[in-house]
């Protein structure tokens, strides 16, 4: 498995690529909160038919080690200092919910390491449910299972919510009630117009955590972006429609021609 030096952290990563090596412009994803790479699998497979697709494990997430963070801003100089450290150049960043705010971030701090941008389940604020934050500092368990109710489609299979409940629960409590803090102090309702890159905005039509409302701020804050609501999809929208995904952003990078 390969990882790379990240400050104090060993972090690791996933890929795909063609052989020979594609031109075209790496693409790197970032999970959300209390996630991993494993999110991103299938897009990772479709993606990485044509250029280099990479999935990140944050500090203290899936098999990085390290203590995660409690701000965005720390998990950007994580995020900034993995890109540096595989050499890579001009990416496309795609990011889930609290991976869009950091890439939203990236892209305000440091628009030059980025070619364009996918923000996926995410918003410009992303405030976590006080009882959420009670709740995973009383009955961890009842805390992620509340979370897996609230990510996923209504009516779908409690064996998958279990699943999403017990993957979550790989992750240290205080790494996922810090991720929760960052998301929860998160904010960029002024600044998100000041975006410049090309960006595609992913919404699910049912997802209740960041609704389309939170995409259709998104989308008229960036200019020129490009909004694709999907059918039939919670916040866990890469999961759950993961077909629509990878085509939504492949038809996006053809569109910029990258």
């Amino acid at each position: 498995m390969p990882f790379v030096q990240v400050g104090r952290s060993q972090i690791h990563f996933v890929e795909q690529g063609p052989s020979p090596a594609s031109h075209l412009p790496p693409i790197v994803f970032i999970h959300g909160a209390g996630g991993s790479h494993q999110v991103w699998l299938q897009q990772l497979v479709v993606l990485g038919r044509r250029r280099r697709a990479i999935a990140v494990d944050l500090p203290g997430h899936g098999d990085s080690n390290g203590s995660g963070a409690d701000r965005i801003e720390a998990y950007c100089d994580i995020v900034r200092g993995f890109i540096t450290a595989l050499g890579l150049d001009r990416i496309v960043m795609v990011g889930h919910s609290m991976g869009g705010a950091i890439t939203q971030s990236i892209a305000l701090a440091y628009p030059g390491l980025l070619a364009a941008i996918v923000l996926a389940g995410t918003g410009v604020r992303l405030r976590v449910q006080p009882q959420i934050l009670a709740a995973l500092r009383g009955d961890a368990r009842r805390a992620v299972e509340m979370i897996a109710k609230l990510v996923y489609v209504s009516g779908t299979p409690a064996e998958v919510l279990k699943q999403d409940a017990d993957a979550m629960l790989r992750t240290s409590i205080p790494v996922i009630e810090g991720d929760l803090l960052a998301c929860d102090a998160f904010d960029l309702m002024e600044q998100a117009k000041a975006v410049s890159l090309p960006a595609l905005v992913i919404c699910g039509t049912d997802d209740l955590v960041t609704p389309p409302k939170y995409a259709e701020y998104l989308h008229r804050q960036i200019n020129g972006s490009q909004l694709q609501l999907v059918p039939a999809a919670g916040h866990m929208v890469m999961l759950e429609q993961p077909g629509e995904v990878s085509r939504g952003i492949e038809a996006f990078l053809e569109r910029l021609g990258c």
